[in-house]
């Protein structure tokens, strides 16, 4: 029986040993296709999952996290990875959608409006947020709207950098719903940002425009690979009501 929402926050913990037990491979798929419904920015769904079953590659990742324990004994890994070069396609995958969604019916004026203005956000916004050359235009971006923000909210985020960062919190999104997802039918993760990326970007056979989210080693946990109690600073410390 799946553990409630509540439940497997609750049980999830980053296990660092885990038993030599095999686990379901198709069970795990599932988890990622959770992983996969999770909230991103603007709907682009700049990730990419490499759910790694091999043993041999296993290994060659393992060493590129330092043979740490959490990779060494994990039965298998899911690498996340961002892919911001991949905005346009994203973004004509979405205009595809919306007309095959709106073009099943006459539609009110309403939602021919909201039509248009989802189009456009795809077709104008977008673009005028992604597109750059080697940072020079995202710098530009940068200085304009700042100077527009003087006199009106305006978005900020517009060079590299920044866009780099909005790629990654989608992913960190989408890696919370898969450990959670995972936690609820009882098997264990681990989130691993200590690790070599260009050599698991070459293990991978990755282009050139994805970068290493983070690895999450799975498996069934070992009792040694729980290392003490869970620690949180109080929660008056981090919670502000406004």
């Amino acid at each position: 029986m799946e553990k409630s929402v509540s439940d497997a926050i609750a049980y999830r913990r980053s296990t660092r040993v885990y038993k030599p037990i095999d686990i379901d491979t198709e069970k795990v798929k599932q988890c990622i296709q959770n992983a996969a419904l999770a909230p991103n920015s603007s709907n682009l769904q700049l990730w990419e999952f490499y759910h790694v079953t091999d043993s041999d590659k296993l290994k060659a990742i393992s060493k590129a996290c330092f043979n740490q324990n959490a990779a060494k004994t994990a039965n298998q890994m899911l690498v996340i990875v961002t892919r911001k070069d991949l905005w346009k396609q994203r973004a004509k995958a979405n205009i595809s959608f919306l007309e095959a969604a709106f073009g099943k019916t006459q539609l009110t004026e309403k939602l021919q409006k909201r039509k248009q203005q989802a189009i456009n956000y795809y077709k104008k916004i977008i673009p005028t947020i992604y597109w750059d050359f080697l940072g020079i235009f995202g710098f530009i971006k940068y200085v304009i709207f700042q100077l527009v923000g003087l006199f009106r909210p305006i978005y900020r985020q517009t060079r590299l950098s920044d866009m780099r960062i909005v790629a990654h919190k989608s992913a960190a999104l989408a890696a919370e719903n898969f450990m959670l997802g995972m936690a609820a039918i009882g098997y264990d993760t681990c989130p691993m940002e200590g690790s070599d990326t260009l050599m698991i970007r070459r293990i991978l056979n990755l282009p050139h425009g994805a970068e290493i989210n983070m690895v999450i080693g799975c498996g069934i946990r070992d009792d040694s690979g729980i290392y003490g109690p869970r620690f949180r600073v109080p929660f008056e410390a981090v919670y502000f009501k406004i």
